[in-house]
C-alpha cells in the first residue's frame, strides 16, 4: 500500500471523527429544540412571556460537532506524519466520534427536559446547565484522550 492510499485511509478515520460528531449535534438539537418550541406554545398559551433563554438547551450540542472537527484535523496531522498509523486513525476517528455524537444527542435529550422545566418553573437555569456541562465534559474527555493516542 502506498504511503499515499495510508494517508488516505488515515484521513477517513478523521472524517468519521466529524460526522459522527456532527450527526450527534443533529440529533441533540433535534431533541431539544421540539422542547423549547412545546414549551413556548404552553408558555403562548398561559400568557406567559416565553423565555428565549430556552435557545440555550437547543444550541447546546452544537459545540460537539467542532469537537469532532478538531479530532479530525489531530488524526489528518498525524497520519500525515505515520503514515502506517492508518488502522489506529481509523479506529480513534470512529469510536471517538460515536462516543462525542452520543454526548451531543444525550446532551440535547437533557436540554430538552431542561427546556421544559425552565419554562414551567422559570428557576434553576443554573441547575439545568450543569446537567448540560456533565454531557459536554464527556465530549472534552473523549477528544482529548483521542488526541492523547494518536500522538
Amino acid at each position: 500500500m502506498t504511503p499515499e492510499l495510508m494517508i488516505g485511509w488515515g484521513k477517513f478515520g478523521g472524517a468519521a471523527a466529524l460526522a459522527f460528531g456532527a450527526m450527534g449535534s443533529a440529533l441533540g438539537a433535534g431533541a431539544a429544540g421540539p422542547a423549547a418550541i412545546g414549551a413556548w406554545k404552553k408558555c403562548f398559551a398561559q400568557g406567559k412571556a416565553a423565555p428565549f433563554i430556552l435557545v440555550t438547551f437547543i444550541g447546546a450540542p452544537l459545540s460537539q460537532t467542532i469537537y469532532g472537527m478538531i479530532l479530525m484535523n489531530s488524526i489528518a496531522e498525524a497520519v500525515k506524519n505515520t503514515p502506517t498509523s492508518f488502522p489506529m486513525m481509523i479506529a480513534v476517528g470512529v469510536f471517538g466520534g460515536i462516543a462525542i455524537g452520543l454526548s451531543a444527542w444525550y446532551q440535547g435529550v437533557i436540554g430538552a427536559a431542561a427546556a421544559d422545566a425552565q419554562a414551567e418553573t422559570g428557576k434553576g437555569f443554573g441547575n439545568y446547565l450543569m446537567g448540560l456541562g456533565i454531557a459536554e465534559t464527556v465530549a472534552l474527555l473523549v477528544m482529548v484522550f483521542s488526541m492523547m493516542a494518536i500522538k
